[in-house]
């Protein structure tokens, strides 16, 4: 065979950090965090020696991501698009999706990493070479609108964050209220109830570290026997905030603004199982303050809903954390329902999905922001397509109080978040250059804390008959 001599010219000019038409994913391992990230993290181990990083949404079962591995060992993952329209079947709204969207990850850290190359490249190039990050802030004790302002304004002092999100709760601020809530006997309790199924900070522990593994598991049993119950969306419940109510959230925002001003952008999120006709009210009476957004007043699903909302309150709508798949996101641009999309990376589908969403607001004049309340891993995904989406405009960052968050991975710049931005790297894949097992280890979820990685054979080869049609 003649040798091509100017083919093996070029290759000493081309940066080959394998032979991708020969990478094949051989394994599958997983680690679990404890909370507050509760989140399963994904490594996809290939015959070269390259190793792909996703992540399930926090709070998703491990197995959604292990039961797509049956269909992927063998696979050259840099065959993303093929590979995702395979898997994308078993995903589905909210943390079902962070199976199908942390194996997506993983397959395009893999990819740009065979070919040296940032994953935003491949999805078109690069429009920004830093990324904003927003703040979402929790604060310990009762809510208290003056105590929240200065939290808000000393992040903003010494961490440089451009835009802020606080919660603005029924359940938190008017529970206890005498005369602040209209309601049917017994709903709120039944609806207080099943949220401390799912949260530790409404009063039942969620996790405590103290705990053996048997009590840890027992503690899972009860919080999975409250919730249960019937997750009714709030706008059926018949629960109405009064004048008295409407006073005291509005003083609450208030308070705020008096304390951080008027300059940064704040937006406002956790309102509660309300209707639309409270949330217009709420809406209307916020007005003043000049929010950035109001997010999820209503279930995202309730399209019709949003749009009303929407036609009725001047303050921007924000949804979009929980919707699986590019087509879901269209009845509320179509609508008008909303005037910021909200996807989040472990629950849309992934990158090349959260990309599709963005350029599909874009059509309809909306920006994109990025809810994120994950680990490192997610972030620099979601990061990539922030970089390659034009309507981009914030990207979320849930752990400012954890010191020790970037330590999770290897990246250029440590901290991850410096200024309020992310600054776009030009590593190869994600641009993540590995996992500090170290760190992992120290964070481990009690219930898995023998070692830092676990096998996954038993995923390997099981049947299932799972054709969409014949």
């Amino acid at each position: 065979m003649k040798v091509n001599h100017l083919y093996e010219e070029a290759l000493q000019h081309v940066k080959r950090s394998s032979c991708p038409s020969e990478l094949k994913i051989v394994d599958m391992k997983v680690c679990d965090l404890e909370p507050p990230f509760s989140a399963t993290i994904i490594k996809l181990i290939t015959n070269q020696g390259l190793e792909g990083y996703g992540q399930v949404r926090e709070g998703g079962s491990r197995v959604y991501a292990l039961m797509l591995k049956r269909l992927l060992l063998g696979e050259n993952p840099c065959n993303v698009d093929k590979l995702f329209r395979r898997i994308k079947q078993f995903g589905y709204h909210s943390h079902q999706g962070g199976g199908v969207s942390g194996v997506e990850m993983a397959l395009w850290d893999l990819a740009g990493k065979a070919y040296g190359v940032p994953v935003y490249q491949m999805l078109g190039g690069q429009f920004r070479d830093k990324i904003r990050v927003y703040c979402d802030t929790d604060i310990d004790g009762k809510p208290d609108g003056k105590k929240m302002g200065e939290v808000l304004k000393e992040r903003i002092r010494t961490r440089g964050y451009t835009i802020m999100k606080m919660d603005l709760s029924i359940t938190e601020l008017l529970c206890d209220v005498e005369g602040a809530l209209t309601y049917p006997t017994g709903e709120l309790k039944e609806y207080m109830e099943s949220l401390h199924g799912a949260f530790s900070y409404h009063g039942v522990p969620a996790y405590d570290p103290k705990l053996s593994k048997e009590e840890q598991l027992q503690a899972y049993a009860r919080r999975n026997n409250l919730m249960k119950r019937d997750d009714i969306p709030g706008p059926s419940r018949g629960i109405h905030i009064t004048e008295l109510g409407l006073d005291i959230l509005e003083q609450y925002v208030k308070d705020v603004r008096d304390v951080v001003g008027y300059e940064i952008p704040i937006a406002v999120d956790h309102f509660g199982p309300i209707g639309v006709g409270d949330c217009i009210r709420l809406g209307n009476r916020l007005e003043k303050y000049n929010l950035a957004w109001l997010e999820d007043m209503v279930p995202w699903m309730m399209t019709d809903q949003l749009a009303e909302i929407s036609r009725n309150v001047r303050t921007p709508l924000c949804t979009g954390e929980d919707i699986y798949l590019k087509e879901n996101f269209k009845p509320l641009l179509e609508k008008r329902a909303v005037s910021i999309i909200h996807p989040d990376i472990a629950s849309v589908g992934g990158l090349l999905e959260m990309k599709k969403v963005g350029d599909l607001a874009q059509e309809y004049g909306v920006p994109m922001a990025i809810h994120m309340n994950e680990t490192p891993i997610c972030a620099m995904a979601a990061m990539q397509v922030a970089a390659a989406t034009e309507n981009f405009f914030a990207q979320e960052f849930h752990h400012n109080d954890y010191p020790f968050w970037s330590d999770f991975v290897i990246t250029r710049d440590n901290p991850i978040i410096q200024d309020g931005h992310i600054r776009v790297p030009d590593d190869p894949g994600l641009g993540i250059l590995g996992l500090n097992d170290e760190v992992l280890a120290e964070h481990l979820h009690v219930v898995n804390k023998d070692k830092v990685w676990h096998d996954t054979d038993e995923w390997d080869d099981w049947y299932a008959f799972d054709r969409l049609w014949l």
